[in-house]
């Protein structure tokens, strides 16, 4: 439950982040007709990343025992790539990113282009949700509890939701450097026990043929349905008997994007690349 929570939280606050300040300029404008455009927008991003999410899920059941395999590797091999891209960029930008979007929106209303405001919510809940639909799904097949984990994705959308009217409203100050460092730690494990999955469906699939030696045996120091078991499987990630590929890969992504995450930015060299810039403009 804990790792579907954390990924909605952190992917809602990010889409509602967007759609919050941009609904706040329009609503100060008076620009009913653009307001209105913006949340028709929004609403039919997230059903397309719903039929994304339940597509991909669907698809997963119905193949063959060896594709689906295939497919689950394939899709935790995504999940990993967005989720590392999007802690990557958010350690860089996470402490402008709201002043970015306040004056990106302020320059779209000075041009008198409110198209730019209605795409960027658009744009901004279809990206995200795209991304929650892929990770949710690699999570959801790895899970042994599929109701538990969409219980906890239900439960950090609700949550990023009212953050989200929060920001909307103005009530709401979010730190968001500190949110999405913290949020981001969660991510890494959940992420470093992804690469243990994909890694083991590779191996179940028949493309990853080395390194099947058993490295470690915990199935000892654990009981199927106890908290350690839910702790080492359903958050770390790691199997009972994980061979030695899977635990070098754990290995290999947890501690270097962990080490990122605590340097300080200030000691690391290209910090000063920004993100492309939204855009402002129709």
């Amino acid at each position: 439950m804990l790792p579907t929570f954390v990924v909605m939280l952190r992917e809602g606050v990010e889409a509602t982040l967007i759609v919050g300040i941009v609904a706040a300029f329009l609503a100060r404008q008076r620009a009913t007709a653009a307001l209105r455009k913006m949340w028709l927008g929004v609403t039919v991003a997230t059903v397309l990343c719903v039929g994304v999410g339940v597509g991909l899920h669907v698809l997963s059941r119905e193949l063959p025992q060896r594709q689906q395999e295939m497919l689950e590797t394939v899709v935790g091999a995504i999940a990993i790539a967005m989720v590392t891209y999007m802690i990557v960029f958010m350690k860089r930008h996470a402490r402008d990113l709201s002043g970015q979007l306040r004056n990106a929106a302020g320059s779209a209303l000075a041009s008198g282009s409110q198209f730019a405001l209605v795409a960027m919510g658009f744009l901004a809940v279809l990206r995200e949700g795209f991304e929650s639909a892929v990770f949710l799904t690699a999570l959801l097949n790895a899970s042994a509890d599929q109701a538990a984990g969409l219980t906890g994705a239900l439960l950090g959308l609700a949550l990023a939701m009212v953050i989200g009217y929060g920001i909307y409203r103005g009530g709401v100050r979010l730190n968001l450097a500190k949110f999405f460092r913290a949020t981001g730690v969660v991510l890494v494990v959940v992420a470093a026990g992804l690469v243990m999955t994909a890694l083991h469906t590779a191996h179940e699939a028949g493309w990853l043929l080395f390194g099947q030696t058993q490295a470690l045996d915990l199935s000892g120091a654990v009981r199927p349905g106890s908290v350690q078991a839910s702790l080492l499987t359903g958050v770390l990630g790691i199997q009972p008997k994980p061979v030695v590929i899977e635990l070098i890969g754990w290995l290999a992504y947890l501690v270097p994007l962990l080490a990122y995450l605590f340097v300080p930015a200030r000691q690391r060299p290209g910090t000063s690349i920004t993100k492309a810039p939204v855009p402002a403009s129709a």
